[in-house]
Formats: structure tokens, C-alpha cells, sequence
């Protein structure tokens, strides 16, 4: 379990911007040290875990380390097959959807760092989906990866020009969805054993 962060780091686990930490951290809200020799600033994981309190911000990020993803396909076989693969991972901690209504009570509520979202859903197109995740300014770091069997590339670019972050063709392996997240996510794309 990591003990000490970089402000980067710690922007992602709190979900505001890297300027955001480093203010914070200039003013004494936040508690941390600098890299002797240098202007790099580092934060204890107890002095992010009382900042994060103190500012009321989540800790489930801090405390399980592990990444928040939220699903979202009308198929649930497919939505039980990538949580159980996620959740084998162990760097992932997963939440469905079957639905765009749903998905959309829970990206406010859970607040993932990544969507993987099917385009093609029962009551709402995934265009709009990522229309409406990027029209809040509070969750412009939320990631969104778009899964389809059935889309030609012309929508693959109006999809990005919506504010999807990459897509993925159905049917696709675990381990390409995996490693396509980890990119998004600036992870390693694969779990150290």
C-alpha cells in the first residue's frame, strides 16, 4: 500500500486538479514535505486521509487504492462477464448498469474513473451519454471507453467528438479491455502478482 503521494497522485485519488493540490498543499491546508533538493512536493497517506475528511472528499479511493469503473450494457452476461473479469484483476472495484438512466444516477452518485459504456443501450444512445458526463464540469476526469458490435467508424469519431475517451469492438478479449483501461486510466496494464 503506498505511503507517500505526489500532488498528481493525489489530485486523481481526490478528483480535482493537480493546481488544486499544489494550492492547498502552498497553504498549509495540506500537510506534506518537499524532496530535499528539488520543489517537488509529497503528501503521507494520513495527511491526505485527514485533508480528503476534512474537505469532506470520499476516501474509499485512498482506502481501497483500487479504481472505480462503472459498466454500463443492457447485455448482463456481458456486464457479469467484465465486472468478474475487473474484479479478478484486484485493481478494480466495479458497479453496473443496465440502463443510460441508471448509469447516470450512478456516475453522480459513485463518481467512477472510468465508464465503460455500451452505445447502443435500451433508453438512450451512448452519444448522449457522454454528452451529458462531459456537460458537468465535475466529473471532466471521468474516463469513458465505448464497447459496440455495431458501429461504423463515422461514429466512432462523432462518439469521441462527444467526449468518449476510446472505443473498443464487441466481441473484444478481457485482456484488450484491460489494457485499453489501464491506458486511460495511466495505469500499468498489468496487476503486479
Amino acid at each position: 500500500m503506498k505511503t507517500v503521494f505526489t500532488t498528481g497522485e493525489a489530485a486523481k485519488i481526490c478528483k480535482v486538479s493537480q493546481q488544486t493540490i499544489i494550492r492547498c498543499f502552498d497553504n498549509g491546508q495540506l500537510k506534506g514535505f518537499r524532496v530535499p533538493g528539488s520543489r517537488f512536493r509529497r503528501i503521507p497517506r494520513d495527511q491526505l486521509f485527514k485533508f480528503m475528511k476534512d474537505n469532506g472528499i470520499p476516501t474509499d479511493a485512498l482506502e481501497t487504492g483500487k479504481r472505480k469503473v462503472l459498466v454500463v450494457d443492457d447485455e448482463i452476461a456481458l456486464l457479469e462477464l467484465i465486472s468478474g473479469a475487473l474484479n479478478d484483476d484486484g485493481r478494480f472495484e466495479t458497479r453496473t448498469a443496465s440502463n443510460g438512466f441508471d448509469a447516470g444516477m450512478m456516475v453522480k452518485e459513485y463518481r467512477p474513473d472510468i465508464i465503460i459504456l455500451d452505445v447502443m443501450l435500451p433508453d438512450i444512445n451512448g452519444k448522449e451519454v457522454c454528452h451529458r458526463v462531459r456537460a458537468d464540469s465535475s466529473l471532466e476526469d471521468v474516463r469513458i471507453l465505448c464497447i459496440s458490435g455495431m458501429v461504423e467508424d463515422d461514429k466512432i469519431q462523432e462518439l469521441k467528438l462527444a467526449g468518449a475517451d476510446d472505443f473498443l469492438h464487441k466481441p473484444f478479449e478481457m485482456e484488450a479491455l484491460i489494457e485499453r483501461m489501464c491506458t486511460l486510466l495511466d495505469m500499468a496494464s498489468h496487476a503486479r502478482a
